[in-house]
């Protein structure tokens, strides 16, 4: 049993994992938009395959777009160290954001510069091959080698946290009076460069054991077994388990932004499963949406089964009410895949229920994988993003017939969710939604569905996505 004080230090560990998670919410609200540009600038949208093979001058237009959108995703660790920064921090303010863009700059300067002496090192575009025919590579024009120390979203979110903690301490500071102009919030950038040098050279010596065990080991993992059943499974499952802690950002930004690796059109090796489907080149890798696709099944589909549960378990005089809120969540689920409205109305009053819920969310992804069904989003699993994507999930999954599989799978899943839901409420009396006999049952319904922001776990963006978050 622990003691007073270990229980007090787990509650501040606990704390401070749902404050970065909230953190995090920001910089993926820009998703969305970098997401809805990629796709209007791909070329079977309004590019020279799509719109644009009718209407030629929608081709500089589709260009445009994709630039635009690739501007959001090429520079992702920017983004997080900014949000980060900003969520993190108290009563954050421009000079926050500031400190943080500045810490990045430092940061990828210094480690830019450590990268000959820890970093991985790329051959040049001919010197294996020189190599290989025993030839002089100063008779030929190779490019040198580079050197990288990429961290990746990872380096944007330690800079942010920097960021943030630095502000905290020092945005009342007060100067010598010679140097009481740079006192204060002022004095935040400046601190936070000078730390930023030391953390980069930290994490440039780090670097080494980290490209192994990231981008090596859980890296590797990902390319070779991210098609696998049971890893669809396991992150399908922990992903539900850690919503009602606002925990599940912290687990979605490794396989979303850095494991495994794929190209982008430029010949650039990109990270994560949302950046590999957003702008990596299809064929690339196998594995890609294998960490997204399975969610769709359960947010256009399942969630609506559940919510029709509710409403038939709810008591006759209760039912009119949690009529119009269920179909309004529910609603939400199928069109945007923002769950967390629905999921908190039984995560607290009927935890075995949504233990339940999670498993089932693990066993869709794990199907959709074994079948070889390839979608994603740039927002969250919701009928705008699949519909969107369509095509280009098509173009990954061999054919349409394996996406519209989906809508079926869904089908089943919403039926599950009915009849196994009705089943669980009734047999063990679980105080879902409209159950309680005494009390309004809209001010009941509006107590559960706003424990979260009580608790402080919100959503994956500003009022939504559960998936992108």
């Amino acid at each position: 049993m622990g003691t007073p004080s270990s229980s007090k230090r787990q509650g501040k560990v606990f704390a401070l994992a749902q404050r970065l998670g909230r953190s995090l919410m920001l910089p993926i609200a820009s998703l969305p938009a970098a997401a809805l540009l990629l796709r209007l600038g791909q070329p079977d949208m309004l590019g020279a395959d799509g719109l644009g093979a009718h209407l030629t001058w929608l081709n500089p237009v589709a260009d445009v777009m994709a630039a635009a959108g690739n501007a959001l995703i090429s520079n992702l660790a920017y983004l997080f160290a900014l949000g980060v920064a900003i969520g993190f921090a108290r009563k954050s303010d421009g000079s926050t954001a500031l400190a943080a863009l500045i810490g990045y700059f430092v940061f990828t300067a210094v480690t830019d510069t450590l990268a000959p002496y820890f970093g991985q090192e790329t051959p040049g575009t001919c010197a294996d091959a020189v190599a290989t025919a025993g030839l002089d590579a100063a008779n030929f024009a190779c490019a040198a080698p580079t050197y990288s120390i990429n961290y990746g979203v990872l380096g944007g979110i330690a800079v942010g946290i920097l960021a943030a903690i630095l502000y905290q301490k020092f945005y009342r500071i007060r100067l010598p009076q010679y140097l009481a102009f740079f006192g204060g919030r002022r004095f935040v950038p400046i601190i936070t460069a000078a730390c930023s040098i030391v953390l980069a050279v930290i994490f440039s010596l780090a670097y080494p054991i980290f490209d192994y065990l990231f981008n090596k080991l859980l890296g590797g993992f990902i390319m070779e077994h991210g098609s696998n059943p049971a890893t669809g499974f396991v992150f399908g499952t922990v992903n539900r388990l850690l919503i009602p802690f606002g925990l599940h950002h912290l687990l979605n930004s490794l396989p979303w932004f850095q494991l495994g690796q794929c190209t982008n059109a430029a010949g650039e090796t990109i990270h994560g499963d949302i950046t590999c489907f957003l702008s990596g080149v299809d064929g690339t890798n196998a594995w890609t949406g294998n960490f997204m696709t399975g969610f769709f099944p359960i947010m256009m589909f399942a969630l609506l089964g559940a919510a029709l549960a509710f409403y038939r378990t709810a008591l006759p005089q209760n039912r009119k009410v949690v009529g119009g809120v269920m179909i309004s969540l529910g609603l939400t689920s199928f069109i945007t895949g923002v769950t967390e409205p629905l999921e908190f109305a039984f995560a607290y009053v009927a935890a075995p229920l949504y233990v339940v819920h999670a498993l089932l969310t693990g066993s869709s992804l794990a199907l959709v994988n074994y079948l070889g069904i390839k979608s994603g989003f740039g927002f969250s699993a919701g009928a705008i993003d699949y519909l969107l994507n369509l095509t280009k999930a098509a173009g990954l999954s061999g054919g349409f017939g394996k996406v519209l599989l989906i809508i079926p799978i869904g089908l089943v899943y919403a039926a599950i969710y009915y009849f196994l839901f009705s089943w669980a409420i009734r047999r063990f009396n679980l105080p879902t939604p409209g159950r309680d006999a005494g009390g309004s049952a809209s001010d009941a319904i509006a107590e559960e569905t706003s424990a979260p922001a009580k608790e402080g776990t919100t959503t994956a963006t500003p009022e939504a996505s559960s998936t992108t978050s």
